[in-house]
């Protein structure tokens, strides 16, 4: 073998080397997937997800579904042909360690910050509600309950589940008009919503779960067109009092926002 083949051949073997070094090593990236969803307006694991004290509440009918992403953990190693097998599947995403996980190293301290999220959303999620019926929270209590769900994602659906719950559409109708609508966003306690990630994956979520109208943040309108489902309606909104409008415009026939 002349000098020049072997010199090919070494660097070849190298190149080869590299390759398969970079194709196992662990990379800072998580997949996530379509996670699951739960109806604010019934129950999880045989408890009401909204309790409300103080006031009378109504029977609803339809559903208002939560949703959310599951994501490989913060210890899990992801390497290049999980990322580019995520690139080619619609029920998956590649997305930044950081991105996902923000805060915290190991699993107890992202489970405790998530809870903490969790709180916090469900505590706006109520002023906003109340004060878009203007109710009063000295008179009325409301406690939610979901189970195994973090993050501040949820405030939309818990908001407008406690609108539901006490007021419906202020004319005797359920907000849904019986469908099974569902959604994402952050509440803030003056009822602006926000944006949060994993958008596509939820509405694929949902459409698994029966739904067929998915409320999105309007930030993140092209987001959610990128891989809508078949028989999937974009609904934007960027207010709880707007996604209320949009609720009762959709049951009446009339004028609903789109992406």
């Amino acid at each position: 073998m002349s000098s020049r083949a072997r010199a090919l051949a070494v660097c070849t073997a190298l190149v080869l080397a590299l390759l398969v070094t970079v194709a196992l090593a662990p990379l800072p990236y998580s997949v996530a997937y379509p996670g699951m969803t739960a109806n604010v307006l019934g129950e999880d694991k045989g408890k009401p997800v909204i309790t409300i004290t103080g006031a009378e509440t109504r029977r609803t009918s339809g559903e208002l579904r939560m949703t959310s992403i599951v994501a490989t953990g913060p210890d899990a190693s992801v390497r290049l042909p999980d990322i580019v097998r995520g690139w080619f599947h619609t029920d998956e995403a590649v997305m930044p360690r950081e991105a996902v996980y923000p805060v915290g190293n190991n699993t107890e301290e992202i489970a405790e910050h998530n809870a903490k999220q969790m709180k916090e959303s469900q505590d706006t999620a109520t002023s906003a509600a109340l004060g878009q019926l203007n109710k009063s929270e000295k008179d009325i209590k409301v406690k939610l309950s979901l189970a195994d769900v973090g993050g501040p994602s949820a405030g939309l659906m818990f908001a407008l589940g406690i609108v539901d719950k006490l007021d419906g559409d202020g004319a005797g109708h359920d907000l849904t008009g019986g469908r099974t609508i569902a959604g994402t966003g952050t509440i803030s306690a003056g009822g602006k919503v926000g944006a949060v990630g994993g958008v596509p994956l939820k509405t694929q979520a949902a459409r698994r779960d029966g739904a067929s109208v998915f409320l999105v943040p309007r930030k993140e309108c092209a987001d959610a067109r990128a891989e809508l489902p078949n028989g999937m309606r974009l609904v934007p909104v960027s207010t709880l009092d707007g996604a209320v409008d949009a609720l009762k415009a959709l049951r009446t026939g009339g004028k609903v926002p789109s992406c």
